[in-house]
């Protein structure tokens, strides 16, 4: 819509440099996980030779080989598929528990913000990283929707924080009066009237959330706590490679590659949507 502030952030960014390069970069990493066949001639595990275990870069294979003999970067291409899924999956799911219960903390107060916002207090002062180490190991024989559960009931705290302190700032507000005055209902006037005003600076920091989740699935993948052979993700390829890294270093190299670049593009995209939204810093 003209004249709104994501019509002004919209022309702001497509004006800008690393905008385009972070979203070609995420569309092509998305595509890759969603599509893998159309990058990777093998499947997962697939057409795999020991004789050719950990033999470098050649004319039939770009990428080289693993330990198992597998084409390397029909895995790497295969392992973008849980390391995206799982860090849109955490974040999508945290950020509508963000909003529901900043936006209901927020607007209320009172007894209700108060036992909303102790209990995010409490799972605030887990490490998110520690936390998820603890739960994984005590539940051995997890995948991926496990995985995304624990980190979602970890990673919530930080958006609904600051959801409920947009929400205050706003509650308040003429528009928001006004429309109380004219009998407009709790539930209208949260979503009609709150929320659009408030969700920005939650879906910027969602967007930073998505890199964050991501390198933490790696790292909990590198530890050997998170996702385990036969599935294939970018932390398991690092977590083999620490051993032959200077032998063999391309088992480390490529799979750290594509990890960096993915992490560092979410982290841009959501630094170029926050300068568009915020107009103090355009």
């Amino acid at each position: 819509m003209r004249g709104s502030l994501w019509y002004d952030a919209w022309l702001d960014l497509r004006r800008r440099v690393l905008f385009w390069i972070s979203a070609v970069i995420l569309l092509l990493a998305c595509a890759m996980a969603a599509f893998p066949s159309l990058f990777a001639r093998l499947g997962p595990n697939e057409g795999c030779r020991l004789r050719m275990s950990k033999k470098g870069p050649d004319a039939t294979a770009l990428f080289g080989y693993d330990l198992q003999g597998c084409d390397y970067w029909s895995q790497i291409v295969h392992g973008t598929r849980a390391s995206v899924l799982i860090g849109v999956a955490v974040t999508v799911f945290a950020l509508f528990i963000a909003v529901v219960l900043g936006l209901v903390g927020g607007y209320y107060g009172g007894v209700l913000d108060a036992i909303i916002s102790r209990v995010t207090d409490v799972f605030f002062g887990i490490p998110f990283v520690l936390g998820s180490t603890v739960v994984l190991v005590a539940f051995p024989g997890h995948g991926i929707w496990a995985m995304t559960i624990v980190l979602v009931l970890l990673g919530w705290t930080t958006m609904t924080r600051l959801m409920r302190g947009q929400v205050i700032a706003v509650r308040d507000s003429d528009y928001v009066q006004a429309a109380r005055a004219l009998g407009a209902s709790d539930r209208r006037i949260m979503l009609k009237h709150i929320l659009p005003n408030s969700v920005a600076p939650v879906f910027v920091v969602a967007m930073l959330n998505i890199g964050n989740v991501i390198s933490g699935e790696a790292t909990l993948d590198y530890l050997g706590v998170g996702l385990q052979y036969p599935d294939v993700s970018w932390g398991l390829q690092l977590n083999v490679a620490q051993t032959f890294f200077s032998e063999y270093p391309h088992l480390l190299v490529f799979p750290a590659l594509f990890l960096t670049a993915t992490v560092l593009s979410f982290l841009m995209l959501g630094d170029v949507v926050r300068d568009a939204l915020d107009p103090k810093l355009r």
